[in-house]
């Protein structure tokens, strides 16, 4: 039954049933057959077929969440047993925005010399991508804004706030102030992250509450292709100081606070609210909560 309802899980997320048998390790036949039988055993019809994949039935999406629910407790079962034997061990997956993916070995370098036999995936992601991977079962933790928008059924451990600055060039408009207000900052040639990521959707709003908006020369979802454009000298960008500071950049570099608001926004560590988590999860989380409180305020200026 757990090996059944896995399987119905990935179809339902892959929604096609090649892609879910090549991502299970199985044919295409055998999947068939697996939510065929799983249809018997439930009495309902959980797939709505035709020559291809066409959704979930009513009861389908019921399944869907009973089944998530299950297979997450049979893996923490499993989870647990093992550390039981030999410790802490397996694969952690992370998803983070990506301002935050800087901080991520704040985590994981502790995490792991305390628990050695752990490994890690970490992956850059959207804020909506990863309350849907975690909901999806797809990660184990995300790292994203806490304040911005929506989180859903999550537990969250608040590490540090996000401040904003210009990152510019020396000798570039601006580049001697102290500080800058958002409606100077859209004056200037940008290069930001693309509008999906809720960091850009952040400057969108708070140019707006200064009657400014965004006219970016150049945007991207990648934090490297940004910082490549502004080492240019040519372009600037708006970006967390503790960011920017991760990259050291050798060229004279300014960073600028940006003012009139005086914005900050809060990030933290996310996950599922299920009882009980993993151990790797459960772990992971109390890292997050030993971070947390050393970096006391949650001051950008300690990351």
């Amino acid at each position: 039954m757990i090996d059944k309802l896995e399987s119905f899980i990935v179809l339902a997320k892959t929604q096609h049933f090649g892609r879910a048998a090549e991502e299970l390790g199985v044919t295409q036949p055998t999947l068939s057959a697996a939510i065929k039988q799983l249809e018997d055993i439930l009495g309902v019809m959980l797939v709505r077929r035709g020559s291809r994949f066409q959704g979930l039935t009513p009861e389908g999406e019921q399944v869907l969440a009973w089944a998530q629910r299950i297979t997450s407790d049979a893996r923490t079962m499993r989870e647990e047993m093992r550390a039981a034997r030999f410790g802490l061990s397996g694969r952690l997956k992370i998803a983070a925005i990506p301002t935050a993916l800087a901080m991520t070995p704040m985590l994981t370098t502790p995490f792991r010399e305390k628990h050695p036999g752990v490994s890690f995936s970490v992956l850059s992601r959207t804020s909506i991508e990863v309350l849907s991977m975690l909901g999806n079962l797809d990660i184990d933790a995300g790292i994203t804004y806490l304040d911005n928008e929506p989180l859903g059924n999550v537990v969250s451990v608040p590490l540090y706030s996000e401040r904003y600055h210009l990152i510019t060039a020396a000798g570039n408009p601006y580049s001697d102030r102290p500080r800058i207000s958002w409606a100077e900052v859209a004056e200037l040639p940008l290069c930001l992250l693309t509008p999906d990521m809720q960091n850009r959707r952040i400057i969108d709003l708070h140019l707006a509450e200064a009657g400014a908006t965004a006219r970016p020369t150049l945007e991207s979802n990648s934090m490297i292709v940004l910082f490549s454009h502004i080492r240019t000298g040519k372009w600037s960008s708006i970006m967390p100081m503790n960011l920017a500071e991760t990259f050291g950049f050798v060229e004279p570099i300014r960073a600028i606070p940006i003012v009139e608001p005086d914005a900050s926004h809060l990030v933290g560590l996310v996950v599922a609210r299920r009882e009980p988590h993993t151990p790797l999860v459960a772990a992971f989380l109390e890292q997050a909560r030993r971070l947390a409180a050393d970096l006391g305020p949650m001051a950008p200026s300690k990351l």
